[in-house]
């Protein structure tokens, strides 16, 4: 059990404690804001802004340009998601869950595209050797890009790709020494596959919404 926290918890023993601190906000905010998408709560916005905030800065600092960008997106599309969830039309909530038509699902596969393209254009004009791990953090961003905006449009498709792209964070942000990142993407885990019935559920009470 010890070799559990020695893992974790070695990479942050040479680390500025105030990288540490905020980590330990964007661990807290990140799971709050969640938990607040898997209850259909506005409150995922606020929270989740937080954190992107933060990790857009750490993640930077750790030139880790494929991440920075998107939680640079999560940052914008939130404040999108905010206002588009928030919207009423005679006291009823106007955006409800639903699943993707066609021409959704075309504009997802063309996010995730140029999400993977840009982050590797990003990636060639820092510099920076490109290595598996980078290629592995193009694609895994293009989910979440895409993700994130399905999520803003409250289409139940968002949470199977954030549990594809959350299986592949845990070991990828472990193997880079970010171990409180690592737990949270385990946590994000469990919660995106709970949120998934729960919206299903919720889908199979509406299914008028299915159509929009």
């Amino acid at each position: 059990m010890n070799h559990i926290f020695d893992f974790f918890l070695d990479a942050y023993r040479n680390k500025e404690t105030y990288i540490v601190v905020l980590e330990a906000i964007v661990f807290v905010t990140g799971i709050a804001s969640v938990w607040y998408a898997k209850q259909e709560n506005i409150w995922v916005y606020p929270t989740g802004l937080i954190a992107t905030i933060i990790s857009v800065y750490i993640l930077l600092k750790d030139q880790l340009y494929g991440d920075m960008m998107m939680n640079f997106y999560f940052s914008i599309m939130s404040v999108y998601g905010w206002w588009n969830w928030a919207r009423k039309k005679n006291n009823e909530k106007v955006v409800k869950i639903s699943r993707t038509n066609f021409k959704e699902k075309l504009i997802g596969f063309g996010l995730f595209l140029m999400t993977v393209a840009i982050t590797y254009l990003v990636y060639r004009s820092s510099g920076i050797e490109i290595e598996w791990s980078n290629y592995i953090d193009m694609f895994t961003s293009g989910l979440f890009f895409t993700g994130m905006w399905f999520m803003a449009k409250k289409k139940i498709e968002n949470w199977t790709l954030w549990i594809i792209a959350d299986i592949i964070t845990v070991p990828l942000y472990a193997y880079r020494g970010w171990g409180m990142l690592s737990f949270q993407y385990l946590i994000f885990t469990v919660l995106a596959i709970q949120a998934y019935y729960l919206w299903k559920k919720s889908l199979g009470k509406s299914p008028q919404t299915s159509l929009k």
